[in-house]
């Protein structure tokens, strides 16, 4: 094993990283939870800088399994599978926020897990997301948390706006939702939702929605990646596009939020934080942290060709506590997510897309195209010239080029 003896200097990193090292090298084995595309993004880059990687997770096929040095298929709850695991590598990740606790907790006690069990605990539920962020001063839309049906109505009440509900736990890509208005059948709608806790947020008017991606390594040291703006469609991320088209002041608080965020939080690791950008300025900043997630980001995938350092290549520096890449951007662009319903005519024809100069395509090597189902990525690139223009004409070529590409 390559490591650095030392321990852990910041107090704010939640789990036992003091007993572990804070440095891990190039040599080492890093175990990643999850076995998703995202998984198989920091597994690649991970390699490229001289790991071995092993993947853990329920499904024995997913996209990292293919990436990685050893693959073990187990529940998360299979305690003795985990115990294997934990022998096999040196330090542990996550590749999404929803990993049980519990699997993280156990595994703290063998190996350095970053983010440890807490930062993710907190990020994977919704209420302990919004207490966390409003308790420590960040902006947040109004919410209330929900336990009943009578607590609904309560909450409808008080914030008397147009809201929605959302599970606290387990909602992802727009799931768990449900858009209300004052007035409306609490008893029905809290049925429908189906779950035993929740958070009302009022529904926020804003001129856009962007994301800010931050690295944090074990001594504390930060690092934002250029603000990016976002689209969703259906409530799953559409478009990124980079430089986000916003003040210079709002892009600063943003990163500031952000870094701030992830110290408060402890984080080692990635953690990216999506606001709402406020159409009338109000609030001061004129912006809401809606979410956070404490790993790689759909909205930071053109980092691998866009800026310096990639989202997971930084994301493998921070969690083994190598020094931060640079950030900053070479090629503003766009990115598009490329859905299984692309598939409905047949086989998207890639010679169109791929004949594009400047274009970077990634599919993540599932097998079967299913609506919603994230199956790949493609990133446009401008010219270096445009860093400060409009993405305008970028965005647009972008979304021809996806429209073109899918067979009718």
């Amino acid at each position: 094993m390559s490591k650095i003896e030392g321990s852990n200097d910041n107090g704010a990193t939640a789990g036992s990283e003091g007993k572990f090292p804070s440095v891990f090298l190039p040599g080492a084995t890093i175990g990643i939870l999850g076995s998703g595309q995202l998984g198989q993004m920091s597994a690649m880059a991970a390699k490229s800088l001289g790991y071995k990687v092993a993947v853990y997770d329920a499904s024995p096929d997913g996209p990292a399994c293919s990436s990685a040095d050893l693959v073990f298929t187990a529940p998360f709850d299979d305690l003795d599978e985990l115990a294997r695991f934990a022998d096999a590598v040196d330090i542990a990740t996550v590749e999404f926020e929803n990993i049980p606790v519990g699997a993280l907790e156990f595994l703290e006690t063998r190996v350095p897990v970053r983010p440890s069990a807490s930062v993710v605990r907190t990020c994977q539920d919704r209420v302990l997301e919004k207490e966390f962020l409003s308790g420590n001063g960040f902006p947040v839309a109004p919410f209330r948390v929900i336990t009943s049906a009578a607590e609904l109505a309560a909450g409808l009440s008080a914030l008397n706006a147009p809201s929605i509900l959302k599970t606290a736990a387990l909602g992802y890509d727009g799931k768990g939702q449900i858009s209300l208005n004052p007035g409306e059948d609490a008893e029905v709608a809290w049925t429908k939702l189906g779950a035993p806790r929740a958070v009302l947020e009022q529904r926020i008017a804003f001129a856009t929605e962007v994301s800010v991606i931050c690295a944090r390594t074990p001594s504390g040291e930060t690092r934002c990646f250029p603000v990016q703006t976002n689209v969703h469609r259906g409530g799953i991320l559409d478009v990124t596009s980079v430089p986000a088209e916003v003040d210079p002041s709002v892009a600063d608080k943003a990163q500031a939020i952000t870094a701030s965020i992830a110290g408060k939080l402890g984080v080692v690791g990635l953690i990216t934080a999506e606001f709402f950008v406020l159409s009338d300025g109000d609030h001061g900043s004129g912006l809401m942290v809606n979410e956070l997630a404490p790993r790689p980001h759909n909205s930071g995938h053109h980092s691998m060709e866009t800026t310096v350092t990639s989202q997971f290549a930084q994301h493998i520096r921070a969690v083994c506590g190598l020094p931060l890449g640079p950030v900053e951007l070479r090629s503003p662009g766009v990115m598009i997510n490329l859905l299984g319903d692309l598939w409905r005519g047949g086989e998207p024809d890639w010679e169109l897309l791929l004949s594009e100069p400047r274009l970077f395509l990634h599919l993540y090597g599932k097998s079967e195209p299913k609506a919603g189902r994230k199956m790949g990525h493609f990133t446009l690139l401008g010219e270096s010239a445009a860093l400060r223009g409009s993405n305008e004409s970028i965005r647009r070529r972008a979304l021809e080029l996806r429209g073109q590409m899918a067979q009718a």
